[in-house]
């Protein structure tokens, strides 16, 4: 098969389209055809050597794809050769084929494309695990999401409205925060123009920054708010004020989902089933792609995302 390969880390440039060795599927495992995987912000920091793999797991970019499955590994039922599929992966989606544990194997939603359905895994189980598992948000309270016009920012206004929740955002221009708004934002915010702190509190904060955000994340909860950190953009050490966190009786939670085990992933991806997937063929979710691309232009689609402008989703057609 043939898949992106990374001579060293460094720029988009190091990424090659080259051939390497078919995977097998290990007992418990479905070997899936590739149609189309999606750009993750954590491929960055992979092809720069920054965000290793799990142990074991594929040395391939990637982290969700989309397709058909090829192969089924011993002992795993429910799944048959052509079911078409989407799945939440460790690494190894940037190829024509990957072997996926059984449990994180996803049906595509109904009405759903199976192209589009690529940009799907990642965000959905991100959203579900962090926002719903987590933090427990329910309809009436206030959730406050950073990079709102991300693949994850967009799944997550979408989510919080409609379990009735209240969505505020923060963007990086007022035009992006306009998109927000448009796709169901209450508040919407350029945190280039504007201290967020100071415009809304909320309940949950989804907060993709980390370290420059922490103080003020924390001024920004309601009593008994819960803040879940999901990404380090903005740094991994700052001063935590424990103080400000009793009084309002509030929580700081750090997840990661690429490390969690495979039953773990599975429990997410079979509640994403259960609770997402019904509200995308009922039309109150959906996929925000901004673009799709060959995945031969895959340097392309790292340096947009690198650049700033995406609003939702990249995604790579490799077999489709």
């Amino acid at each position: 098969m043939r898949a992106i390969t990374i001579s060293e880390p460094g720029g988009p440039e190091v990424m090659r389209w080259t051939e390497v060795p078919d995977p097998e599927p290990a007992a418990g495992e479905v070997l899936v055809r590739v149609a189309a995987t999606a750009v993750n912000r954590a491929d960055l920091l992979q092809r720069k050597g920054f965000y290793p793999p799990p142990p074991g797991t594929s040395e391939v970019i990637g982290l969700e794809c989309s397709g058909t499955v090829a192969a089924v590994g011993e002992g795993v039922t429910g799944w048959r050769v052509g079911d078409a599929v989407c799945a939440l992966l460790a690494g190894g989606g940037y190829a024509e084929l990957v072997a996926v544990p059984a449990p994180q194997l996803m049906p595509i939603p109904e009405g759903i494309e199976l192209v589009t359905a690529a940009g799907l895994p990642e965000v959905s189980c991100t959203v579900w695990s962090n926002v719903m598992r987590t933090a427990r948000l329910t309809a009436g309270e206030t959730l406050l999401v950073h990079g709102g016009a991300s693949g994850i920012g967009t799944h997550a206004i979408q989510i919080g409205k409609a379990i009735g929740a209240r969505v505020a955002i923060t963007a990086g221009s007022t035009e992006r925060a306009i998109q927000c708004g448009e796709l169901g934002a209450d508040v919407a915010l350029n945190y280039r123009e504007v201290e967020f702190e100071k415009e809304v509190t909320a309940d949950v904060i989804l907060d993709n920054m980390g370290a420059k955000y922490l103080a003020r994340n924390v001024e920004a909860l309601n009593r008994g708010g819960r803040l879940v950190v999901i990404g380090m953009q903005g740094g991994v050490k700052a001063e935590l004020n424990l103080g400000a966190l009793l009084a309002k009786n509030a929580s700081v939670t750090a997840t990661s989902l690429r490390y969690r085990p495979v039953a773990e992933k599975g429990e997410i991806c079979a509640d994403v089933v259960a609770n997402v997937w019904p509200l995308i063929a009922e039309g109150k979710v959906r996929p925000v792609v901004h673009e799709v691309l060959p995945i031969e232009r895959v340097g392309d689609a790292h340096r947009m995302l690198d650049e700033g402008g995406v609003f939702g989703k990249l995604v790579l057609t490799v077999g489709a």
